[in-house]
């Protein structure tokens, strides 16, 4: 579905239009297309706070992508990456007009106490004019539960609320994250940054992510990290689900794509357009999970990614809504995901170092009008990841959950006008997302470098101003 208004405000005239009339002008955002580097391309920035513990790593990380790294003159990040092989140049404050950063890493984990959170002005309040359209702003930091100093707790925690209010300042397409590293995850970072640092997270901003400690770090092909993979997606026929499938497959995975019997032409376009396999099935159906735990260990022994995406609307107000509209979003959307996990479970069905990945909303964040059904399905799936997140680890399995917002599908162009414009408009990049956004957060997930993301629910919706 095309977004006009995007298209108008970005031409020469209506650009000249909306600028004179103050409305607002959504930024072309920079998406990945295969064959680009791993980080946007430009000028990047590192920096830390004293006592910081990630730049060193952050810093080998960025040694190689063969960028310019700047670093501002008197920062502690100059000891800290006198190990890497991080050609690093002096940016000095005075002399930094002109100067367009299109990625910027700061280590706040050595921020202990409240007086410390002074180093986020130090480091931020020189260079925040100079982050270029589509820049990247990433943060890193402590687990705060992690911590056994409540200073440093408060000062930890604090860092989400200036990640936030950064993501809805700094616009023009850019982006802000904040990374909380465990202890002993420090060597897991590699495929958070690479994807928070590059146009695959052109519609994620404002996110809090948690990189725990694994046993499982994995070495990757960076350009086919998923060679070798079975995937199954389910929902693959249109849509988000289609997008889902094509990113795998991009990535060197053999997808599976599931859906319903009656969307068998669809579907198979879809499996055959990215080499893969087709599987009709109802997943509501009594016997589904078992038959998909028999087909995939028969046909491929087993899966390393299951991607939940089949979902539904059924809206009404609670007040109009009878029982069978209630329990049948509640059965595809989450009973549904329950079951199959169960018996991929029982049959042995998911690998070691599997990944589990769901399709949330903001409504199960924020709710919405009408949605009492949808709202309750899609948190109790966020509710399904934080609970079984420390099982799973146990059993060498992550799970995680995307919560898209509003994002360009068939399902929104039936939206009325005046509310499809203000979903598209209400988000700090003020325009929906594409399906392929929120492919390409599964894809991050999905990764066997992402064995330390674990019970992380992450929004796909270019920073909503709804929910949290």
């Amino acid at each position: 579905m095309n977004d006009h208004y995007l298209a108008f405000a970005n031409s020469a005239l209506g650009r000249a239009l909306v600028e004179g009339l103050g409305l607002p002008r959504p930024p072309v955002l920079e998406r990945y297309t295969a064959g680009q580097p791993a980080f946007s391309v430009g000028d990047s920035l590192i920096g830390m706070a004293p006592g910081g513990r990630l730049c060193e790593q952050a810093g080998h990380i960025l040694a190689a992508q063969n960028q310019t790294v700047w670093i501002l003159d008197q920062d502690p990040a100059r000891a800290a990456i006198a190990t890497c092989e991080l050609q690093a140049q002096i940016l000095r404050t005075e002399s930094m007009e002109g100067t367009r950063l299109k990625t910027v890493v700061f280590d706040a984990s050595g921020i202990a106490d409240s007086a410390q959170l002074q180093e986020l002005h130090r480091f931020f309040h020189p260079i925040i004019r100079q982050i270029a359209e589509c820049g990247r702003i990433v943060i890193l930091g402590q687990i705060p539960e992690q911590l056994d100093d409540a200073a440093a707790r408060t000062a930890q925690r604090a860092l989400e609320g200036f990640t936030r209010s950064l993501g809805k300042e700094i616009r023009k397409g850019a982006t802000a994250q904040l990374i909380y590293v465990g202890i002993g995850a420090e060597k897991q970072m590699e495929s958070s940054l690479r994807f928070f640092l590059s146009p695959k997270s052109a519609y994620v901003s404002g996110q809090v992510v948690r990189i725990h400690a694994s046993n499982h770090l994995a070495a990757v092909d960076w350009r086919t990290p998923l060679a070798g993979k079975v995937a199954l997606v389910t929902g693959a026929s249109r849509g988000i689900g289609a997008a889902i499938a094509h990113t795998l497959a991009r990535d060197g995975a053999h997808v599976i794509c599931l859906d319903v019997p009656q969307a068998e032409k669809e579907l198979r376009a879809v499996a055959e357009a990215v080499h893969g396999s087709a599987m009709m099935l109802n997943i509501c159906d009594a016997k589904a999970p078992q038959q998909i735990a028999a087909q995939v260990m028969s046909q491929h022994q087993g899966l390393d990614i299951i991607v939940h995406n089949a979902g539904i609307t059924r809206d009404k107000t609670l007040g109009r809504m009878n029982r069978d509209l209630w329990n049948m979003v509640i059965d595809v959307n989450l009973a549904s995901e329950e079951r199959i996990n169960d018996a991929l479970l029982a049959a042995g069905a998911l690998r070691h170092n599997a990944r589990i990945i769901c399709v949330s909303s903001i409504s199960g964040i924020a709710g919405n009008l009408g949605q009492t059904n949808y709202a309750t399905s899609k948190a109790g799936v966020i509710g399904m990841v934080q609970s079984h997140a420390q099982a799973y680890a146990e059993q060498g399995i992550t799970i995680n959950a995307v919560a898209p917002g509003f994002i360009e599908t068939a399902m929104t162009a039936a939206i009325p006008f005046a509310i499809r414009e203000a979903g598209r408009r209400m988000n700090s990049m003020s325009q929906g997302g594409l399906p392929v956004d929120v492919a390409e957060a599964i894809a991050w997930f999905a990764n066997p470098a992402s064995g330390g993301l674990q019970g992380n629910v992450v929004r796909v919706c270019g920073q909503s101003l709804l929910g949290a």
